[in-house]
């Protein structure tokens, strides 16, 4: 391939890519902006609704993260019948899905309802903070089913490479969120506080519900969610071609077997990679509130920019799916490296908007110049993983295309916690004798062991899987 030919067809991937992935970013930033205003405006209530809603958010969140990871396993099936032009096969693969994500979702739900108590009481929670976590764990029970069959939809809408609606309904749920949240937290009272008392049909009268109706308030957006994507993809003709078949499929073993063959491993992933930076967080916990503070600030500042690099990696599982599926072995690896190298200058990017932007960044977040100034410090670290960083969440993007899931959980697992955490926690307490411990920048700098062996290794794991064959299509 010459020079000029190699430059031109890397731009155009890179355009298809970008177009892909901007409504997965923009869906990403919009389900974070839901998180963000349960804290922010139950933290208008008092400090105890506050500590209820962060405490439920990190019990609930996680085992979201699991049953998406689980239902991700959607994109590449799909990605790959489409490449193929295998219409027939779609909807099957999405009826499995959905009996997946409907039997994740009702358990979890009834999980949390039932023993959301029991598990509180394990971290010896205050009683008032415990009582009121408790009740918005029951709130938000019944919304796990419905966001489990949205992100199932939304995985199809994504395979079949109509990002657009992720976007879409992201983006109402955050409205609705936001409206749904103001009238049930604050209740009357608020609502005439900032409209006055003139207000229509009886809302001066609605009790003001606090974390609770927070709970409600986020169960509302998640079933507005699932009820409008579902409606939009039974009507838009962006999905004409893969109403094929019956609309209604029974559960089917080996179809559900597949789901979870390829889907499970990317859950354990996504729940080891949540639950390390949770483990650091209480690891940090004897340091102090300045370090904690600093750490949660630093780590939510990076964490939205991560959603870059991440929405790449999802869009590339939809490129490289889909040319696999044409048997397109070849492009398919070009697509993925051409992706790693735009993986690149997005890190540069990233280093730029944290080396300039993030004292600016920080300042949203805190007015304590003790934590700002750690957290800016910390920043500073973060800019030499964005590299390993964004090259691991799209080679992992890459390989989900492949279905090669198995071997990127071995990885994450690997990398991210004997690796990453064992380093860190080496480096943080320090060893006797040798040296003294760094602290909260011994973890961060464990951070970039981890994420740089999980770049290495996933390196080599897609440079074997996309060997060319004698007799592969280019």
């Amino acid at each position: 391939m010459s020079l000029i030919r190699h430059s031109r067809l890397s731009r155009i991937e890179a355009q298809r890519l970008l177009h892909l992935a901007w409504p997965i970013l923009g869906a990403q930033l919009a389900q974070m902006g839901m998180g963000t205003l349960d804290v922010a405006m139950s933290g208008h209530v008092d400090a105890t609704a506050l500590a209820a809603v962060s405490i439920g958010s990190s019990m609930w969140l996680p085992i979201m993260v699991a049953f998406i990871g689980i239902l991700m396993g959607l994109t590449p099936i799909v990605a790959q019948h489409v490449g193929a032009r295998e219409w027939a096969a779609v909807r099957p693969a999405l009826h499995q899905a959905l009996w997946v994500a409907v039997a994740l979702g009702m358990a979890s739900g009834f999980a949390l309802f039932v023993y959301g108590d029991a598990l509180l009481a394990l971290f010896k929670i205050p009683p008032d903070v415990a009582h009121l976590a408790g009740a918005y764990l029951r709130a938000v029970a019944f919304g796990l089913p419905a966001i489990a069959a949205y992100e199932t939809l939304r995985f199809y809408s994504d395979a079949l490479g109509h990002t657009r609606a992720s976007l879409l309904f992201a983006l109402a749920g955050l409205v609705v969120n936001a409206i749904t949240n103001a009238v049930l937290i604050f209740g009357g009272p608020g609502l005439v506080s900032f409209f006055g008392a003139d207000l229509p049909l009886g809302l001066a009268d609605l009790p003001a519900l606090g974390a609770v109706g927070c709970g409600i308030a986020t169960t509302i957006s998640m079933w507005t969610m699932l009820v409008g994507l579902f409606i939009y993809a039974r009507l838009h003709p962006a999905y004409a071609r893969a109403r094929v078949g019956s609309a209604f499929s029974a559960p089917r073993t080996g179809l559900i077997a597949e789901q979870l063959r390829i889907g499970a491993p990317i859950g354990v992933s996504l729940f080891s990679e949540v639950s390390l930076f949770t483990a650091i967080t209480l690891l940090l916990a004897g340091y102090g509130e300045i370090v904690v503070s600093a750490h949660t600030v630093a780590l939510n500042f990076s964490a939205l920019l991560f959603m870059l690099p991440l929405s790449l990696g999802m869009a590339l599982t939809v490129r490289v799916g889909q040319a696999r599926g044409r048997a397109k072995f070849r492009h398919a690896r070009f697509v993925a490296f051409n992706a790693l190298g735009l993986a690149m200058v997005v890190a540069v990017l990233l280093d730029l908007i944290l080396i300039f932007g993030g004292p600016y960044g920080v300042a949203l977040y805190t007015d304590n110049q003790a934590v700002a100034h750690l957290a800016v410090q910390l920043l500073l670290i973060a800019t030499i993983y964005q590299f390993s960083d964004a090259a691991q969440v799209a080679l992992a993007g890459a390989l989900r295309g492949y279905k090669d899931t198995r071997i990127l959980m071995w990885v994450t697992l690997f990398a991210y916690w004997p690796v990453g955490l064992g380093s860190g926690h080496v480096l943080a307490r320090g060893i006797d004798g040798v040296f003294a411990g760094l602290g909260v920048y011994g973890y961060w700098i464990g951070l970039i062991a981890g994420l740089s062996v999980a770049a290495l290794l996933l390196t080599a794991r897609l440079v074997v899987i996309t060997r060319p064959r004698v007799g592969d299509s280019i």
